[in-house]
């Protein structure tokens, strides 16, 4: 009868209680490949009176189809980040599903840190959405301006699930653009 091993258990595993460490999770999920695309919304102007509205824009690869009927996607928010508690407020966004010729566009939006995403639109073209206000860049494989459906707590971030309000495909050529082991990569 061939020898195995006893199943490991809670005891005898590293990491959280079920088991995976995060550096365990993080290396098995960067196998996966994913599409990479632009959330931006606009912020209301808070006061008349005070300064004027902005544009806001992050780079996200959790993002994907939820419905076909009625039309819903979904994006995945780090809890807190200025997205997430902008998308608490304002329910009007839009996606840019970016282009492999896009990527400095995704890095661009993924900085960490950064000061201000005034800066970052400020030589990058793109059409305000009629819909939801937001900019939607030029050059994408396709545009979706949605309004927020949903949101639902997971752990460390927030599912905003977005009814799609408008779709189009304005006509960028090429392959999209995919995150994959850590990078960003063109394909097609």
């Amino acid at each position: 009868m061939p020898k195995t091993s006893p199943a490991p258990t809670l005891s005898t595993l590293a990491g959280h209680a079920e088991g995976v460490t995060e550096d365990e999770f993080r290396a098995a999920m960067s196998r996966l490949a994913s599409g990479v695309v632009l959330v931006t919304a606009h912020e209301p102007q808070p006061d008349p009176e005070g300064p004027r509205g902005e544009d806001v824009g992050m780079t996200a690869t959790s993002f994907m189809s939820v419905s076909l009927d009625p039309p819903l996607v979904m994006v995945s928010l780090r809890e807190g980040s200025r997205m997430d508690d902008l998308l608490a407020e304002q329910p009007l966004w839009a996606v840019a599903l970016l282009s492999g010729n896009q990527r400095q566009i995704a890095g661009r939006f993924a900085m960490k840190g950064r000061v201000s995403d005034r800066l970052l639109f400020a030589d990058l073209p793109y059409d305000r959405g009629e819909v939801s206000g937001a900019p939607l860049v030029a050059g994408a494989l396709a545009t979706l301006e949605c309004r927020t459906e949903q949101r639902v707590a997971a752990g460390d971030h927030t599912l905003v699930i977005g009814r799609v309000l408008t779709a189009a495909v304005p006509g960028g050529d090429g392959g999209p653009l995919a995150y994959f082991r850590g990078r960003y990569r063109q394909l097609g």
